[in-house]
């Protein structure tokens, strides 16, 4: 038989895409490391690269993001960029609702002699 190059159907009955985990993972990453590198720029030592989780579950996901922060900085405010920097990059990319971001600082960088 012939591929006719009709579309069989409408798309709830021809399938959907799945989109892995790491792929969140890395989206949010990139979006918390652009949101965070004004914060990091003038300094001599390099912005380390944010890590990412996600969980994916029922059409949602959850992410959890770890980042180091330079010292001194407005702790709360580089935290919600990231976090929102992350939650609307992941929602316009993939079209998936994130119902919750949390922010995890694992480091602060001072500036000057330690």
């Amino acid at each position: 038989m012939a591929y006719s190059g009709a579309v069989a159907g409408p798309p709830a009955q021809r399938g959907s895409e799945q989109i892995a985990d790491r792929v969140y993972r890395r989206i949010a990453a990139r979006a918390a490391a652009d949101a965070l590198a004004p914060a990091w720029r003038g300094r001599p030592d390099p912005a380390p690269y944010p890590k990412a989780s996600a969980l994916y579950s029922h059409g949602r996901v959850r992410l959890t993001l770890h980042v180091e922060l330079p010292f001194p900085c407005d702790v709360a405010e580089l935290a919600r960029a990231a976090q929102d920097a992350a939650c609307t990059r992941v929602a316009e990319l993939t079209g998936t609702t994130v119902t919750s971001a949390e922010v995890i600082v694992d480091r602060l960088h001072p500036t000057g002699p330690r």
